[in-house]
């Protein structure tokens, strides 16, 4: 087995949700080991966490600019050769640009910047440097989505006309409605969360879900936001009606005010055939539907299934996989392409991905703002 790739992460230090999600997924497939980073921006903090994961501390720098300038004097076999950028949506953009600059691969959480205009500058950088980059919607790692995506592209549900995706959670209730508390939470913040707080964090994954499953582009959207109180400068809910290709309509909702809702996430696609339904809560279950067949459901792990959700795979049918398991398959995607071999466009998304991504919540931004219009995206 060739050596492990070399692993630094930058941010998701303490009890870091997404910390923890990215660490593990690294270590399923044994394709990488952490061997340094700056978990924190507080020294004494990243050294102390770096301590609890077992990280050697000789490459645990005090910022992301020593990491850079201590690493590039290492021989270049010792060297990190990856970064995970895990740090608020802020720092994204510059740290990814100068990670490509400086001959790094990344592994970047979304949105991948703030703005559409450092997006296309970072995907010039990503073409000059000629590394690779992984954008990490989670859940386009899960089995039943890959076999969604490639069911469709072989014609399983006829034409698309008809697609309805939604990403409800509850978590903000507990802020939103104190003052006080609202000013406290980065994600509330535009200057480190950028233009977007529900949108831009969660309504772009439903998005990239509807673009990764139907092979589809989104050409036009109309957006209505909820803001909940006049001071509050970020949105907390919107609906996004969009159209796509061949006179495809659909509709994206997304909100982080669905009271008692967790972590829902799902989406349904309908074809002039049949029609495929899948949530993230259920991942393990994919509903094909249609007017003249019984119900069908498949599930994960079955040689009926396509490379692309076998390679996705971890365990024998029956036994339930999630996000640890999502998350580690855009990574092993990516092992795959820093280590120069074949993989299926769908094991990871990409820097095409990330400049969609940011189009799409500035679009929305923009048709909200304008009193609900529609507004075109890029081609």
């Amino acid at each position: 087995m060739p050596k492990k790739i070399r692993l630094g992460v930058l941010g998701g230090g303490g009890d870091s949700l997404i910390g923890v999600l990215h660490r593990v997924a690294s270590h399923i497939n044994d394709n990488y080991e952490i061997v340094g980073g700056c978990f924190n921006p507080d020294f004494k903090a990243n050294k102390a966490f770096a301590r609890e994961i077992d990280v050697p501390l000789n490459r645990i720098y005090s910022d992301f600019d020593t990491l850079i300038e201590e690493e590039l004097k290492l021989p270049e076999n010792e060297r990190i050769e990856v970064c995970s950028v895990l740090t608020p949506n802020f720092l994204h953009f510059p740290m990814a640009k100068k990670l490509l600059d400086n001959g790094f691969h990344v592994i970047c959480e979304k949105p991948m910047t703030t703005t559409l205009e450092e997006a296309k500058i970072l995907q010039k950088a990503h073409k000059k440097s000629g590394k690779v980059f992984a954008l990490t919607h989670t859940y386009t790692g899960y089995p039943m989505v890959r076999q969604m995506r490639e069911m469709i592209k072989k014609g399983a549900i006829g034409k698309i006309h008809k697609v309805d995706a939604q990403y409800y959670q509850g978590w903000i209730n507990e802020i939103i409605h104190d003052k006080k508390l609202r000013s406290t939470v980065w994600r509330l913040d535009p200057k480190k969360a950028g233009i977007s707080s529900c949108m831009g964090d969660i309504g772009v994954h439903a998005f990239n879900m509807v673009e990764y499953t139907t092979g589809l582009k989104v050409k036009s959207l109309l957006s209505d936001f909820n803001y909940l109180y006049k001071d509050n400068k970020m949105d907390v809910d919107g609906t996004v009606l969009i159209r796509m290709d061949d006179h495809v309509k659909g509709v994206i909702r997304s909100s982080q005010v669905a009271t008692g809702d967790e972590n829902g996430l799902s989406i349904s696609i309908y074809g002039a055939k049949a029609s495929f339904h899948w949530e993230q809560e259920n991942p393990n279950f994919l509903y094909v539907k249609s007017d003249t067949q019984p119900m069908q459901v498949y599930k994960p792990g079955h040689a009926y299934n396509s490379k692309l959700s076998l390679d996705g795979t971890k365990l024998p049918a029956g036994h339930p996989e999630g996000i640890f398991d999502s998350m580690a398959n855009i990574y092993l995607g990516a092992a795959k392409a820093i280590r120069g071999k074949r993989y299926n466009d769908g094991e990871f998304p990409t820097m095409e991905d990330g400049v969609r991504g940011m189009n799409f919540i500035e679009a929305t931004v923009e048709s909200n703002k304008k009193k609900n219009i529609w507004v075109k995206m890029m081609k």
